[in-house]
């Protein structure tokens, strides 16, 4: 008889703490999709744009990095900062790097070598911010991030764990529902237990 209370006890707080990780879960899917959908159309100034790296093809950036690369360019054009970050590792087997392949394009568009800065050993946001923030000045810790609206708050976030303060800024408006909910995850994870520690499969 006596664990029948135990278990009447056990199984209420199990279903406190499942209804806690749903309320954490949502209050980070409002934080995701508002600040996917504030990215858009922003405009910012900092010390630094820094453009987070997508694929690339043999040295020719992706849609998905293109769109960012000219949303970084129109950044440049309206002087929102007097540097541009290109970041992004290759993958197993390539021949060029992310951030070599946005390099390029951005000098072919018209901005100067010496104002672009090239990073290329971050493998996701997390490690491409950090080599960002090592990479930067002291006095360069604001910067403009360019990426994708669903990515918006993520990386804010890892930005702001990484030492630099982040006004994020929406290449395009891919806010699809199945994207929304994995950001949440990892936002949700994220801000729990750091975004290094998960740094190795949120992207």
């Amino acid at each position: 008889m006596a664990a029948e209370p135990s278990r009447r006890i056990a199984g209420k707080l199990c279903a406190a703490l499942v209804l806690l990780a749903l309320g954490w879960f949502a209050y980070a899917f409002v934080s995701v999709s508002v600040e996917a959908r504030n990215a858009q159309g922003r405009t910012a100034e900092g010390d630094a744009i820094v453009v987070l790296g997508a694929a690339q093809y043999n040295g020719e950036p992706s849609p998905v990095l293109e769109r960012r690369l000219d949303a970084a360019l129109s950044l440049w054009e309206d002087s929102a900062a007097p540097q541009v970050v290109t970041t992004g590792a290759s993958q197993p087997g390539e021949q060029f790097t992310e951030g070599f392949a946005a390099f390029r394009y951005l000098r072919n568009a018209g901005i100067s070598e010496d104002e672009i800065v090239v990073i290329v050993d971050g493998g996701d946001t997390y490690e491409s911010l950090l080599a960002t923030a090592n990479q930067l000045g002291p006095d360069e810790r604001d910067v403009v991030v360019v990426t994708d609206a669903y990515h918006a708050r993520r990386s804010a976030d890892i930005a702001a764990e990484v030492g630099l303060t982040a006004t994020v800024v929406a290449a395009g408006d891919d806010n699809g529902i199945r994207r929304l909910v994995l950001e949440s995850a990892a936002v949700s994870v994220g801000r729990i237990v750091s975004y290094r520690r998960i740094s190795n499969w949120q992207g």
